[in-house]
């Protein structure tokens, strides 16, 4: 029969013999190595937890700056310009007659005829029309014959209380006939006067058949014509008359230059119909008010129209010239910004944040605009700016001409 192995044999050794060495007895482990290697792995992976934190941390920092900066506008910036110390700037001026008059009817009756029509140059005094007037003329007969009777009456009131004044004195009559007589007399006498006021009313007011210009002029309207009822109370003119040998050109002008205008000064005037002609005329007069509406001071330009080329009613552009008050710049208008508070201009401060501004604008030519307040020297104007741009908003600056650099990796 085969013998079974000895299970607490070594391996190598031949059943049945016990093997002459035995492995030796290992020495127990130390509770404090175990906790010492513990805390060591406890440590190891904190920091290697720790650096994972400290790099996706430092990763979103970097990730929000870029998208931050990405997000940044990017403008240009360019200088603003000084202005000259003599400011120009082009208002719209109206352009009036000197006189302006519409010319009315003072009487009742029909038109009998008329003699200028528009365009008529007329002098002071022209006969412009007669209008027949019957029933005017027969008041003017009435009012004679009552003068003619009250004058009747007082003269008998007047012979009546002298012939009593020289009775009283023998005692022919008493005083108290000789005192109403002479009161009779008064009475009439005054009658007399009213009579006499009554007839210089009817005859002016006769006068007025004739319709007179009241100043040299041209007729520029013609609203009547022969045969035609009028009526002084209607409220419809006859002719409209202008003076137009001295016209008055008027312009609204910025409260900034109120204080540089005076009066006698000459400024320019042109008119589109009259191109590459400069007319020159003298500031007379100010409003010496500012309009608290569109904060203007209203001036007055007239100018010497003899020969009859300017219109009234026409549109001038006035050329005014004055010192500027302060410093003023030019700035391309694409760079201003309209907003619900007023006009406003973006600048770059602190090398990176817009600063929104309000300004006052004078002279506009279309493409550059001039700054009378609101910059100062060496402020650096955003060009064409967004219209989302708000004040404080981080931008990216680049020169003119120049792209900003591509965003690098995170």
């Amino acid at each position: 029969m085969n013998e079974r192995p000895n299970p607490n044999s070594q391996p190598g050794s031949q059943p049945g013999v016990e093997s002459s060495e035995r492995a030796p007895d290992s020495s127990p482990v130390s509770p404090r190595k175990i906790l010492t290697g513990a805390v060591v792995v406890l440590l190891v992976l904190a920091v290697l937890a720790l650096a994972g934190i400290l790099r996706r941390m430092h990763a979103h920092t970097v990730l929000e700056d870029r998208t931050y900066d990405l997000a940044a506008p990017t403008v240009t910036v360019a200088p603003a310009r000084p202005g000259a110390p003599v400011d120009t700037f082009v208002l719209p001026g109206n352009v009036t007659a000197y006189t302006d008059a519409p010319i009315y009817a003072r009487t009742d009756g029909y038109l009998v005829r008329w003699y200028y029509d528009i365009g008529s140059k007329v002098q002071k005094g022209a006969l412009l029309a007669t209008i027949d007037t019957p029933e005017l003329d027969r008041q003017v007969a009435q009012a004679e014959s009552d003068l003619a009777t009250a004058q009747a009456n007082a003269n008998i009131a007047r012979i009546q209380a002298e012939r009593y004044a020289a009775l009283v004195k023998s005692e022919a009559v008493s005083q108290q006939d000789a005192d109403t007589y002479a009161n009779q007399a008064t009475a009439t006498a005054a009658a007399v006067r009213s009579a006499q006021a009554n007839v210089q009313r009817v005859e002016q007011l006769q006068a007025f058949e004739k319709v007179y210009a009241p100043f040299d002029g041209v007729v520029t309207a013609r609203a009547v014509d022969t045969g035609q009822l009028i009526n002084q109370g209607s409220g419809a003119e006859l002719f409209h008359m202008q003076a137009i040998g001295t016209l008055r050109v008027y312009a609204n002008v910025p409260q900034v230059y109120a204080q540089t205008l005076k009066r006698g000064m000459k400024i320019d005037l042109t008119f589109p119909e009259h191109a590459g002609k400069i007319y020159v005329g003298t500031l007379v007069r100010t409003a010496d008010a500012i309009d608290p509406a569109s904060r203007t001071l209203l001036a007055e330009i007239d100018v010497n129209n003899r020969s009859g080329e300017l219109l009234p009613g026409s549109l001038a552009q006035v050329h005014f010239k004055t010192p500027t008050a302060g410093a003023t710049f030019n700035v391309p208008t694409a760079a201003l910004i309209f907003r619900r508070d007023g006009m406003e201009l973006a600048k770059v401060v602190d090398g990176d944040k817009a600063r929104l501004v309000r300004v006052v604008i004078g002279e506009d030519d279309g493409a550059m605009v001039q700054i009378v307040s609101g910059l100062n020297p060496g402020d650096q104007i955003i060009q064409d700016p967004p219209d989302s741009l708000i004040d404080g908003e981080k931008v990216t600056v680049v020169q003119p001409g120049s792209t900003p650099s591509p965003a690098g990796e995170l």
